[in-house]
């Protein structure tokens, strides 16, 4: 696929059940989402900013960016590090119209104590999705199953309801929000603009023109920007 094409969302494989002519959908543990459409999910939750339990689902995001962020679970050590940084740079990350869904398979009344006893969320601003079945960490391709919690995985989707970028790795390191702010601006850009962006881009920087004449730039992006710049 060329890296300047339209995005297209990837269809699930389909695997025939023996002796039966029903099909269903092939899950394995991360497997990717990117390119792939968000999963239909409901679940209980709690919201920070009011104080009151509710519940959240896809439907909710329709329409709009949207960054589900799974952790491993609730009165943890680096979890709320995670959650404290998203928190911070929440204003930033309305502005740019991004939604966030921090999501673990604690249930509500964890999540409610959670805030409220854990010094460095003070003044939460964001909802906290409880996947107590753990059916949406499963359909999302994060949870242990022998475990029963989930891996760090945060999932930015498009307003078509596409996954752009996911990131997943295990529980003794966090994730960089200032990172993941960077990507999204890149994201935004291309998908308002239709160019591309090189490694570590931010607005104001060289994006990459979008050539028609594939055979020209192959091999020949040195001709247009330099490590240099990518680096600077």
């Amino acid at each position: 696929m060329s890296c300047d094409a339209p995005l297209k969302p990837i269809k699930p494989k389909q695997t025939e059940q023996a002796n039966t002519n029903v099909s269903e959908e092939k899950k394995t543990m991360s497997s990717t989402m990117v390119r792939r459409e968000m999963p239909e999910f409901e679940m209980d939750a709690f919201d920070s900013k009011t104080g009151h339990y509710t519940t959240v689902s896809s439907k909710d995001y329709e329409g709009k960016w949207v960054a589900i962020c799974f952790y491993p679970a609730d009165f943890t050590f680096v979890c709320p590090t995670e959650i404290a940084a998203m928190n911070a740079k929440y204003d930033e990350f309305q502005a740019m119209g991004v939604e966030i869904l921090p999501v673990s398979v604690d249930s509500k009344f964890s999540h409610k104590r959670f805030v409220e006893t854990e010094p460095v969320l003070a003044g939460l601003k964001l909802t906290m999705g409880a996947d107590t079945t753990q059916q949406v960490s499963r359909d999302f391709g994060v949870l242990i199953e022998e475990e029963g919690v989930a891996l760090r995985g945060r999932f930015l989707f498009n307003p078509s309801g596409i996954c752009v970028a996911q990131e997943v790795q295990a529980d003794s390191v966090g994730r960089n929000v200032n990172e993941f702010l960077r990507q999204i601006e890149a994201w935004q850009y291309a998908t308002e603009t239709g160019e591309v962006c090189p490694a570590g881009w931010r607005p104001g920087k060289k994006t990459l023109p979008v050539n028609t004449d594939a055979e020209k730039m192959t091999g020949r992006v040195g001709d247009y920007i330099t490590v240099e710049e990518i680096l600077s």
